[in-house]
């Protein structure tokens, strides 16, 4: 018996029932339903119905009270008649190789995901979906937290992957929009552990620059510090050097910065959240324990490796405790948690902003560069320059709906 394939388009205002309708007069008719999806912009609807029908005769009548169920519902319908070889194309498709791109930025314009699109056209790879991550934006109420992003599911063979993610970063570079791309792997789907840089990443602020302007050392310290973060000179000795210029400080001012730390804008969305949804929570850090287990306390994370100041008689002695954390710490501290957890490190995420990041960044199965020196952007995997920390959230495909559902 021969069959046929059409593919049927809807148009039109949404309303319920509308797929119960057209779905069930298709059950009528005996028709297998090979492909479905829809969308809803502004309350008007795109259906694509590609299905599969035994004999002429039997296609001619499902089409014509398809068309007559159509009218009733004040909706279009377009009819594509699909040819078996067009079809089995389009079946062997199904194994390519599958990645995320998700554009991010205070808002988004026609012009960036023009760009990133033209770049995907040019690969000739496939646009499967295109999602909406971020909530309606209001025309006439100003936005305190402006964002916006769009996640775009694309298919195909990628010969050369640095080429193509290195005209991602000067879109990103020209068009002031963060760009991420992923492997759409179950890695992706199963992410389990979130490791955060702390200082100028979790918190908005160098705290041993803020220690070094109370021991009356800040531009000394300051100098240093900058020149560890853009990856001059060795983190260790840096640290060490610091370290010294700090002798003499009184412990109690440790709490009073403590209790002040600027947390950076997004952060409590994103742990609480992650939080909600099972994550493991980790402070890696080349500053200090003493603020990085006040930060735990406060955000209620999991984890915490940092630098242990030496105090004596209440008094900085300009020394520390135990190993220097440094870049390759931190990375083998991801490997401690992993082995913990029992996780894979596919399923790990690092987030930071400085030159001795990149070790875990680079690890982790989703490194992110965050709001990150010249040199860490780079070199990381990923980047978000645009908007808060709760960025992360929308490149593990997170909508807002998923987030805001939990305050």
């Amino acid at each position: 018996m021969t069959s046929e394939i059409v593919l049927l388009n809807i148009s039109g205002p949404d309303k319920p029932g509308l797929t119960s309708s057209l779905t069930c007069v298709l059950a009528e008719y005996g028709a297998k339903v090979l492909d479905i999806g829809q969308a809803n912009i502004h309350d008007t609807l795109s259906l694509g119905i590609l299905f599969e029908i035994q004999s002429k005769k039997k296609s001619a009548a499902v089409l014509k009270d398809l068309l007559f169920k159509a009218y009733e519902l004040g909706i279009t319908a377009k009819f594509t008649p699909i040819s078996m070889g067009d079809y089995e194309n389009w079946v062997g498709l199904q194994g390519k190789d599958r990645y995320i791109i998700t554009i991010l930025g205070e808002k988004l314009a026609a012009e960036q995901i023009s760009e990133v699109t033209k770049v995907i056209s040019d690969k000739n790879l496939n646009i499967d979906s295109i999602k909406r991550l971020t909530g309606r934006i209001s025309l006439i109420t100003k936005d305190e937290y402006p964002r916006a992003s769009i996640q775009l599911s694309i298919r195909g063979k990628i010969d050369n992957k640095a080429e193509f993610t290195e005209k991602f970063m000067q879109i990103s570079s020209d068009l002031d929009v963060d760009i991420a791309f992923q492997e759409d792997n179950i890695y992706r789907r199963n992410r389990r552990l979130v490791c955060f840089d702390m200082d100028s990443t979790l918190i908005q602020t160098e705290v041993i620059d803020e220690l070094a302007e109370l021991a009356g050392v800040g531009d000394e310290v300051r100098a240093i510090t900058e020149s560890a973060m853009q990856g001059e000179i060795d983190f260790k000795e840096s640290f060490v050097r610091r370290m010294k210029l700090l002798k003499g400080l009184r412990e109690d001012v440790l709490h009073d910065v403590a209790i002040n730390l600027p947390i950076t804008k997004g952060a409590r969305r994103l742990i609480d959240t992650l939080k909600s949804y099972g994550f493991k929570t980790a402070i890696l850090s080349g500053g200090f324990s003493y603020f990085g287990n006040y930060l735990k306390e406060e955000l209620g994370m999991d984890y915490v490796y940092a630098n242990e100041l030496e105090i004596v008689d209440g008094v900085l002695t300009g020394g520390y405790l135990g190993e220097i954390v440094d870049g390759n710490k931190k990375a083998e501290y991801l490997k401690e948690i992993v082995e913990k957890e029992g996780i894979h490190i596919n399923q790990t995420i690092a987030v930071g902003d400085g030159a001795n990041d990149l070790a875990m960044l680079n690890l982790a199965g989703l490194g992110i560069a965050f709001h990150a020196k010249p040199k860490v952007k780079d070199n990381a995997q990923n980047s978000i320059s645009s908007i808060g920390l709760d960025g992360v959230l929308y490149l593990l495909g997170y909508h807002d709906r998923h987030i805001d559902l939990l305050d």
